[in-house]
C-alpha cells in the first residue's frame, strides 16, 4: 500500500513545487499541463499543472491547479507530516515553511522529541517532527 498526499492549487502550483522541490532537494515529475487536454477550460489556463508529482529521497506528492470552476477553500483538511532525523536540519525546514506564512505551533522541544506546526505561504499546513 502506499499513501500519498495530491495538493490542489489555486493557480499557483507551478510556483509551490519550485519551492518546496528547492527546499526538500527534489524534482518536479509527471508536469502535465491542461495544454493539449480536450477540456472546457479557459485559454488564460492552459499552462497550468493539470498533474505534477515532487518525488526525491523521502519526498512524494502529487499536485495539480483546479480549474477555475473549481474553487479552492483553505482550511484544516489537510496536513503534510515531515519527520527528520537532525534536529537543525528539521528547524531550518520548519523556518523556511514558515516564513511567509503563519505559525501555529512554534518549533520547540515536546515530551516526544521536536515539533512545529505551520501554514505555509500556500495555504498548505505543515507538521514538521524530530524524535532527538
Amino acid at each position: 500500500m502506499n499513501v500519498q498526499a495530491y495538493l490542489a492549487f489555486n493557480g499557483n502550483c507551478q510556483e509551490a513545487l519550485n519551492f518546496y522541490g528547492k527546499l526538500f532537494n527534489a524534482e518536479i515529475k509527471n508536469r502535465q499541463t491542461y495544454q493539449d487536454r480536450e477540456i472546457d477550460i479557459p485559454s488564460s489556463y492552459r499552462e497550468k499543472l493539470q498533474h505534477a508529482e515532487l518525488k526525491g529521497k523521502g519526498i512524494h506528492f502529487m499536485a495539480y491547479d483546479a480549474s477555475p470552476d473549481t474553487p479552492i477553500n483553505h482550511g484544516n483538511q489537510i496536513h503534510m507530516s515531515v519527520d527528520i532525523a537532525d534536529k537543525g536540519e528539521a528547524e531550518n525546514i520548519f523556518n523556511q515553511l514558515s516564513k511567509s506564512g503563519k505559525i501555529h505551533h512554534n518549533f520547540k522541544a515536546r515530551k516526544w522529541g521536536y515539533f512545529g506546526r505551520c501554514t505555509d505561504q500556500f495555504g498548505i499546513n505543515w507538521m514538521v517532527n524530530c524524535d532527538n
